[in-house]
């Protein structure tokens, strides 16, 4: 992932093949939630801001479970990068970008993942020296075959494929040798979470870290 400084820390992109995309409405979901997550061998959680919880469940996260990576999406604006910050994330992903959205999400200090959804972006990123791209929406932007187009003349570039992603689509994305990991939603149930069934959860993130052995 993009970092301002060279660093030993492995990219979020090589955690695990899968990045949970977490939408919490009851701040009280966090945790558990996290735990069954990291169980399952899926470390790196993007709390998404859809929420009014997003912010409770990132700074519980970050102070209860340590051993979770975890990032915040759907970051807009500069002013997102700095509460997301002080809140205890990790690593930053955006749907897209400005130069002055990357300008801050350069400046933070942690990793970070600006979106794309066309290749006149990804050019322009690489001009910027940022290598490590949120590929969204992905199915609804081309998918597979949109990301396989661009392996051959943009090798550098490397990406996180999220939006309308379940398992079975998982595995082509995986396939691919310019992804280096999807977001999905889809080992956090509505129901499942709902119900509190973190066991159902775990197993389910343990299935999604199996799907690169």
């Amino acid at each position: 992932m993009n970092s301002p400084a060279p660093s030993a820390t492995p990219s979020v992109l090589d955690l695990a093949p899968v990045i949970p995309v977490v939408v919490i409405d009851d701040a009280a979901h966090a945790v558990p939630m996290a735990r069954a997550l990291v169980a399952g061998g899926l470390p790196a959680i993007e709390v998404t801001l859809r929420t009014a919880a997003a912010w409770d469940a990132l700074r519980a996260i970050s102070a209860e479970v340590p051993e979770a990576v975890v990032g915040v999406g759907t970051v807009l604006t500069p002013e997102h990068v700095e509460a997301s910050i002080e809140a205890g994330a990790r690593f930053l992903v955006s749907p897209g970008w400005t130069d002055r959205l990357l300008g801050a999400m350069s400046a933070s200090g942690v990793p970070f993942l600006p979106g794309v959804s066309t290749t006149s972006e990804v050019v322009a990123l690489l001009e910027r020296g940022v290598t490590e791209m949120k590929f969204f929406p992905a199915e609804a932007a081309g998918g597979t075959a949109y990301l396989r187009a661009l392996a051959s003349p943009l090798p550098q570039a490397r990406f996180c494929p999220t939006g309308g992603i379940d398992a079975a689509r998982a595995l082509g994305y995986l396939a691919l040798p310019n992804v280096g990991c999807v977001g999905g939603t889809w080992m956090l149930p509505s129901d499942a979470v709902a119900a509190r069934d973190w066991a159902r959860v775990e197993g389910l993130a343990r299935e999604a870290a199996a799907l690169r052995g």
